[in-house]
């Protein structure tokens, strides 16, 4: 493995560095560091790289070659037994700070890597800004459309832009409290820049080499921008994107049909926007059970939504101030128009510009970093945790993921990580909450199963609320009267869906939930319906009655 050093003019910021970065990459060379002050980029290859081949990959930007030359060869493996750290991580997020402060507990030193802005995902552009714009949504539309007589209630045109500086206030407190004083808390070195290893045992930030005993890579995840023509020529919105607008947008066609696109979708519904989704899958929500889907769908399209499935695209264009998007559906071509473009098409692991392969860490299919039981990656002394390693995508997966891996990396345990019993919410109206698996999936895996639907108009508290759109479902192992699956549309559904969690992670019966009490007029009433209803007319009973 050879080293260079190409001393490049014309970078003038961070964006540069990243022209520059993308330029080389057409000459085979891994980037180790690319610094616009400096105007120096470090690189790696095991080829020999000229000046030529250098100037050849820069010559169609506005960047100028001034000299490369060749530093001493990199050893694969560092030699030295000195460590700078017990462990380096790399990302902010969720899993990062969980594996940190475990590892401080452990009395380990800790040093965490960001190139962008501390606290990840999920407080910065996911679950933190989303979830308060949504709040934001829902006042405003249950202002103008409630069930209550009696009740006169209006509201005035939505000021967005206010609505995101109060957002963007909430972010950064939360951000403060939760992430950034914690590093003084626990003593906690941040390092700023981009991290890439250089080999199996080191990594290089900022034209400076770090070496630790033991690394985390928890680098999260990105939006999946899919492959359609035209896309890239427009101004399309993303997640993160879409919550620094300064207005609503008029109109807005989605591209995708899962819990980020039906949070947001109906978020700006809410808000005033004419909303389209438009989605290749038959149902909304695939990887939910088909009464859920079904149901969503009616309550999306009488709000007023329009669902267009079953599609192909063709391109994507710009006419004036709109955004065309050409579409076959039933094999006939047509076209939408809208003010904005929101691609919420899933999210991708972000396992690029690190140098993995020098480190020897394996990627899967979807550029996942695969682990094992215990999330120890295919080089033994580096760890990942979080979304990077393509699993359930939510904040606490990966706060549980990063406390694991340091039990196992210095608590001398091998605890394994257990998926089994990972609730989901999607904070829709009504929300839709999920644990356990779904009628198809548990005869799938080889379960006689029995399984209950209620509506919500079977559950008192939906009544008093004048608001019956939803319903409860449970999947039981007939074999053993255990409860296998819970799923629920409803208000409050992700309050519910802990008590469910419990009830399937320590095996719960049928009867065991009947012989407990549940608060009258709480919407988890519905559980135990449910479950009364396998034996019982629950529309006969009387209140409370069991």
């Amino acid at each position: 493995m050879k080293k260079y050093e190409a001393v490049i003019q014309g970078m003038t910021c961070d964006a540069c560095e990243i022209h520059v970065e993308k330029a080389l990459g057409s000459i085979e060379v891994k980037i180790i560091d690319v610094d616009y002050k400096t105007g120096v980029a470090q690189f790696v290859s095991t080829e020999s790289i000229s000046f030529k081949d250098v100037e050849l990959a820069l010559s169609k930007t506005p960047y100028y070659l001034k000299s490369v030359h060749e530093e001493n060869h990199i050893a694969q493996d560092s030699t030295s037994n000195k460590k700078d750290f017990d462990l380096i991580i790399i990302g902010s997020g969720s899993a990062a700070f969980s594996a940190a402060i475990k590892a401080k507990e452990y009395g380990k030193t800790v040093a965490i890597i960001e190139r962008d802005t501390i606290g990840g995902t999920c407080v910065n552009v996911g679950c933190v800004p989303s979830k308060t714009m949504i709040r934001a949504g829902y006042i405003n539309q249950f202002s103008k459309s409630h069930n209550f007589q009696g009740l006169n209630i209006s509201s005035n045109e939505v000021n967005f832009e206010q609505l995101i500086d109060q957002k963007n206030h909430l972010v950064d407190q939360l951000r403060q409290k939760k992430y950034i004083n914690l590093l003084d808390v626990y003593q906690i070195e941040l390092i700023k820049g981009h991290a890439r290893f250089i080999n199996s045992s080191q990594i290089s930030v900022n034209n400076n080499v770090y070496t630790a005993d033991k690394y985390l890579i928890a680098t999260g995840s990105k939006p999946v921008i899919p492959n359609i023509k035209g896309l890239d020529q427009v101004n399309y919105l993303t997640s993160t994107t879409l919550l620094e607008l300064k207005k609503t947008p008029k109109s807005i066609v989605i591209i995708g049909s899962g819990y980020i696109a039906l949070e947001l979708g109906q978020m700006l519904k809410n808000l005033g926007s004419k909303v389209t989704f438009l989605r290749r899958s038959h149902y909304l929500l695939k990887e939910y059970d088909s009464e859920i889907s079904i149901k969503m769908e009616e309550i999306l399209k009488t709000d007023g939504i329009e669902l267009i499935n079953d599609i192909s695209y063709d391109k994507v264009e710009k006419n004036q101030d709109l955004i065309q998007i050409h579409f076959t559906k039933n094999n006939e071509k047509t076209y939408l128009e809208s003010e904005a473009l929101l691609v919420a098409a899933g999210r991708t692991p972000s396992t690029e510009d690190l140098n993995l392969d020098l480190a020897g860490v394996k990627l899967g299919d979807t550029n996942e970093i695969l682990i094992n039981d215990f999330g120890v990656t295919s080089n033994e002394n580096i760890y990942a945790a979080g979304d990077v390693t393509g699993g359930p995508m939510f904040v606490y997966v990966a706060a549980y993921q990063g406390g694991v891996v340091m039990d196992n990396a210095f608590g001398n345990v091998k605890k394994k990580i257990d998926l089994r019993y990972v609730p989901s919410v999607i904070f829709t109206t009504p929300s839709i909450a999920s644990v356990g698996y779904t009628e198809h999936e548990a005869n799938r895996l080889g379960y006689s199963t029995v399984s209950r639907t209620i509506d919500l108009e079977m559950v008192p508290r939906a009544l008093v609320n004048h608001d019956t759109r939803g319903l409860f479902k449970i999947v039981v192992d007939q074999a053993t009267n255990k409860i296998i699956g819970v799923h629920i549309l409803a208000e409050d559904a992700g309050e519910i869906i802990y008590s469910a969690t419990l009830a399937i992670k320590f095996g719960l019966t049928i009867q065991d939930l009947k012989d407990t009490m549940v608060p009258y007029l709480t919407m988890s009433e519905g559980l135990k319906l449910a479950i009364l209803s396998l034996e019982k007319d629950v529309s006969h009973l009387s209140c409370c009655a069991v």
